[in-house]
């Protein structure tokens, strides 16, 4: 008997030194290196306004892509996908809140029996019944529940952030889609005017030939030219197609065409602010729920621990009877209690793969949290660099425009009073085309890396 209760005792106290811990929250962690340096050394900042601040109705003020947002944001299939898992991941917490109350099932039962004796003479029919109501409480002695509601809790908060994500990527692509129609017209309308400048130059070319100040050459290479163009502008009429139903299908609507703006309209801020990096790490949803998903982590090591350790479960009955075998008092009350408690022996090792499984996993969720930050870190330094480079270009992209209107007016002015060709006039015109197409697709990666950057720093 001394044994008996020396080991007990030795069994408990073991119990206790390996619960130790299972009942701790998780701690957010540090990230790595110096966090100032998230941006880059040449973005460092500590001025904590940054462009995410701003709502994407503010950042967004063509009331034509706000109504496109606003139209996705209700009927994308993902965002639609993205809000169920919420609301599931919602429900899973509330059944783990559930598993604190003891469970309830009432469980009547009935009997009819009769049989005969040895002289032959049958007896009469006995009917019995007893209609208890049982229950069933297991204790949360080492905090397997409460891990279990946490995780819960921290995958419900993960499904808030992927919902976010989601729709935070909505915005971007009808915006970054929508302002490619806007680039797309803008070269379309300049494609239409240099093909109908190239088709009255070969009219020129034809009464200058006439006057025999021209030769066929010089038409047909003009005509060349002119098809040139006329060919890319079909490219680009595609191209407006092609991104007209993309936006349609991001809608969950069937083709259409999309009404839209002028590239000349749009304004964005003056001036790019990232903030501190420190607040991206609580703007992006993606580090969120990564670190959601680290903290689910930690808590399976806890739910994996507890399972090494004893259950302590609670049960009873209480109803009615007339079972004379069952009470002393037929037909009157039956109560029963019961209690248990577990300790799993046969299956210890099995549970300590588990633990170092879970373990296992909580390092690498470590890792995808630490990756997802040098990510959101990489991602702002590219959006900053891309508008740094875009609006430099832009600069030099609109002084070659203008030498070479310049170059355009010219050389028509020589051909039409020197011997200068129309092979130089030509030769202009095509590349003042080339350099006001290169232009308007720079103004698009300007806009486009603003996009990127609110993206980046976790706006919405």
């Amino acid at each position: 008997m001394a044994l008996m209760k020396r080991l007990i005792f030795i069994m408990m106290v073991s119990c206790l030194a390996g619960s130790c811990g299972i009942w701790r929250k998780f701690q957010e962690p540090e990230p790595e290196g110096d966090i100032s340096l998230l941006f880059g050394e040449e973005y460092m900042t500590s001025d904590s306004a940054s462009i995410a601040d701003l709502g994407w109705r503010e950042l967004f003020t063509d009331p034509l892509l706000q109504a496109l947002v606003e139209k996705g944001l209700e009927s994308n299939t993902d965002i639609r996908t993205a809000r169920l898992h919420t609301e599931q991941a919602f429900l899973s917490l509330k059944s783990a809140r559930l598993a604190y109350i003891p469970s309830f099932n009432f469980a009547p039962e009935g009997s009819i029996s009769s049989f005969d004796n040895f002289n032959g003479v049958k007896s009469g029919v006995n009917r019995t019944y007893t209609a208890p109501v049982a229950a069933s409480w297991t204790i949360d002695v080492f905090g397997a529940k409460t891990n279990q509601k946490r995780s819960g809790k921290e995958t419900w908060m993960m499904m808030q952030d992927y919902e976010q994500a989601a729709e935070t990527g909505l915005i971007s692509a009808l915006a970054a889609q929508y302002y490619t129609l806007l680039m797309l017209d803008r070269q379309l309308d300049l494609a239409g005017q240099t093909a109908e400048k190239f088709q009255k130059s070969v009219e020129v070319l034809e009464a200058m030939k006439d006057a025999g100040m021209a030769n066929e050459t010089a038409i047909a290479q003009m005509k060349g030219a002119y098809w040139q163009v006329v060919a890319g502008r079909e490219s680009i009429a595609q191209a407006v197609k092609e991104i007209e139903n993309s936006i349609c299908s991001i809608l969950g609507e069937t083709p259409h065409g999309i009404e839209r703006g002028n590239a000349d309209e749009v304004v964005f801020p003056e001036t790019l602010k990232t903030g501190v990096p420190a607040s991206v790490l609580e703007r992006r949803p993606d580090i969120r729920a990564a670190k959601h998903n680290l903290a689910n982590a930690y808590y399976a090591v806890n739910i994996a621990r507890a399972s090494m350790l004893p259950s302590l479960t609670l049960s009873g009955a209480a109803g009615w009877t007339n079972n004379a075998g069952a009470v002393v008092n037929p037909g009157g009350l039956i109560l029963s209690a019961a209690g248990s408690l577990l300790q799993p022996i046969f299956n210890a090792r099995a549970n300590a793969t588990r633990v170092k499984i879970a373990k296992s996993q909580q390092e690498e969720a470590m890792i995808a949290y630490r990756q997802a930050v040098l990510y959101a870190g990489a991602e702002v330094n590219n959006a900053l660099t891309s508008y740094q480079s875009a609006s430099t270009r832009i600069d030099a992209q609109l002084n070659q425009v203008k030498a070479l209107e310049t170059a355009v007016e010219k050389t028509e002015y020589l051909m039409r009073y020197s011997s200068s060709t129309y092979l130089e006039v030509l030769t202009a015109e095509q590349s003042q085309l080339s350099a006001k197409t290169d232009l308007v697709q720079t103004r698009y990666d300007q806009i486009y890396s603003i996009i990127s950057l609110y993206s980046a720093l976790g706006g919405r």
